[in-house]
């Protein structure tokens, strides 16, 4: 049976991402690709659909574990009665085959070792041929192949490769695979300590660059560490999770694959970098969303693979129970052809923050500023009509509030670049059209009685997505609609502090069963009421927020409240990405707390 989900930590070599529970086991690792099939699957079924543990031969007294300080390598410590170890997970940054090392170190005592790993290729699901190379243990099964590499003696029963050894105090073993296709040469190893000492370099190289300095920076600094590690190198893409069909109620059928590129998580994640400094990440995804979405903006999909490819159709596993018996087990995800007009704004959003930080010079717009103009023109045509909206409703198309203000954005951010930075563009009829679609707005997605926002026009219901429309700038933060949603969305969707997106009950998102509270919409809440002048309350819901890390500082999705534990897909990018927001709103001088906290 899989750990809990909190139990995961992450490593990964910007191609890919293994995930591994404090008891040694990595459960889940896709190769070459972390969109491609994993070889590890257990954390969707059991130990035969693949894993590789590594442990104490005998009963383990305590475990503690922590990344080294701003990398990605990770120390799980375990004592037994004969001593402790410590394993040492990582993955170098690839310039070749992708390498998953294990370096086991005897701290104290003697400690006998054992290490089970259970290669299944294709989800879990295809045993290998093992062979003996000159050099290590050969798995190969149709287009993968990876070579095992441990000075121990190891034996091969039912398509599983055992190997016992003993470790003292002072004493270091490594354990390396390297994945490969079968019809090129066998790789050679790589020598495990300056490998390890490389990676750990490199890592905190790049993560001393953050320029945050605020509190919780530990939290930040990892948050921005995971976004990176989600990074697609090759292309720049950044993939919404590592994870695919983690369920978002234990036992129901909302499981999803996440392994892709949502252009709305994947800009947020570029403001992120850029708050930050990173402009290379940021470069890096402006080339892979001009590659994805060349063409015509209204064939412009909301998601695609980590290479830009369009073609994402959902299907299911039916040799795989699911994560705690949670089925189906989704691979794909047939959300990628909905029409959701928010993903316009939140690139255009990002297109003008790029600039105002200098990620482009004012006076070279190129493609990118062709490509928003088009998109302008194509909001322009589409803003009136109905759409999936940001959750991805699979029951009736809606006008969602939210993604009207979107569209406000696409075309406010327009206006702003042609005034702040001179490009070529209809000035006049930009500023008519933003007004235009303001207006409606303000007539329709507002709930006269309550003088709030509301779910969709015409609808009484919240939704957290309205949190969204302060931090877009839609109206001043004073203004007395945006406290009154502020408050509204709280009183509507809190569960012990924490929000829900929306209640299930009174959205018709065409799915059946509940999901748990959604980190990202209760780290908005806290930029709302830092931006409302509730600062403290701001504050401790921020700290409350950071205690939900789990003991290596990742969030997934989301969290039950009620049986305290995370679910959905691990380690979340969209939770990441609200900490980094949250920790900056806080971070500006503090404000005087004007508005009564709300019962």
């Amino acid at each position: 049976m899989p750990a809990p989900i909190e139990d995961y930590a992450l490593i990964g070599d910007l191609h890919t991402s293994a995930l591994i529970s404090s008891a040694g086991a990595i459960d889940w690792l896709c190769l070459p690709r972390l969109d491609s099939d994993a070889a590890f699957a257990a954390l969707l079924g059991t130990e035969d659909n693949g894993h590789w543990t590594v442990r104490p031969a005998e009963p383990v007294t305590k475990v503690s574990r922590e990344y080294r300080d701003g990398t990605l390598l990770l120390d799980t410590t375990m004592t037994t009665d004969s001593g402790s170890i410590t394993i040492t997970d990582f993955m170098p940054i690839r310039d070749q085959n992708p390498t998953l090392f294990r370096i086991v170190r005897g701290l104290s005592g003697k400690v006998k070792v054992t290490s089970e790993l259970v290669l299944r290729f294709g989800y879990g699901r295809i045993k290998p041929f093992f062979t003996q190379s000159p050099v290590g243990m050969l798995a190969q099964a149709g287009p993968d192949a990876t070579l095992f590499v441990a000075r121990c003696g190891s034996t091969v029963k039912d398509g599983n490769v055992h190997s016992e050894f003993e470790v003292r105090e002072g004493e270091a073993l490594a354990m390396q695979i390297i994945w490969h296709r079968p019809w090129d040469n066998t790789p050679l190893p790589r020598e495990p300590f300056s490998a390890e000492r490389s990676t750990e370099a490199w890592w905190r190289d790049w993560s001393s660059r953050a320029t945050y300095q605020g509190s919780h920076r530990h939290s930040v600094v990892r948050s921005l560490i995971t976004l990176k590690a989600l990074t697609y190198a090759p292309t720049g893409a950044v993939a919404a999770a590592a994870t695919t069909s983690l369920p978002e109620t234990i036992g129901g059928g909302r499981n999803w694959d996440y392994r892709y590129t949502w252009l709305r998580d994947a800009s947020m994640t570029l403001q992120s970098l850029l708050l930050e400094g990173y402009r290379e990440e940021a470069l890096g995804f402006r080339g892979w969303l001009i590659r994805a979405v060349a063409g015509d903006p209204q064939d412009m999909q909301i998601m695609y693979s980590l290479t830009g490819k369009r073609h994402l159709p959902e299907w299911t596993i039916d040799w795989l129970p699911g994560y705690e018996g949670s089925a189906p087990v989704r691979i794909g995800n047939g959300a990628a052809h909905q029409f959701q007009l928010d993903v316009y704004g939140e690139l255009s959003d990002a297109a003008y923050m790029g600039r105002r930080m200098g990620l482009v010079s004012a006076k070279d717009p190129g493609a990118a500023w062709k490509l928003q103009l088009r998109t302008a023109k194509f909001v322009e045509r589409q803003w009136q009509q109905p759409d999936e909206g940001i959750w991805e409703v699979r029951g009736e198309q809606q006008h969602f509030t939210y993604s009207k203000v979107m569209a406000w954005v696409t075309i406010d951010r327009v206006l702003k670049s042609i005034r702040d930075f001179g490009f070529e563009g209809p000035e006049e009829h930009m500023r008519q059209l933003a007004d235009t679609i303001k207006a409606d707005i303000l007539e329709k997605g507002i709930d006269h009685e309550r003088n709030c926002f509301t779910q969709s026009y015409g609808s009484k219901a919240m939704d957290a997505s309205l949190l969204m429309i302060p931090l877009v700038d839609f109206l001043p933060p004073d203004d007395e609609r945006i406290i009154n949603t502020v408050h509204e969305v709280e009183k509507e969707l809190s569960q012990d502090g924490l929000l829900l997106r929306y209640l299930a009950e009174e959205t018709d998102d065409g799915l059946a069963g509940e999901e748990g509270t959604f980190l990202i919409c209760s780290f908005w809440l806290v930029q709302c009421l830092a931006h409302i002048g509730e600062r403290k309350r701001a504050e401790k819901l921020f700290d409350k927020l950071c205690a939900l890390t789990n003991d290596v500082g990742l969030l997934s999705e989301e969290y039950d409240p009620h049986a305290k534990r995370m679910l959905g897909n691990m380690p979340q990018a969209f939770s990441h990405i609200g900490l980094i927001g949250a920790a900056h709103a806080l971070s500006t001088p503090a404000a005087q707390d004007t508005n009564l906290p709300q019962d």
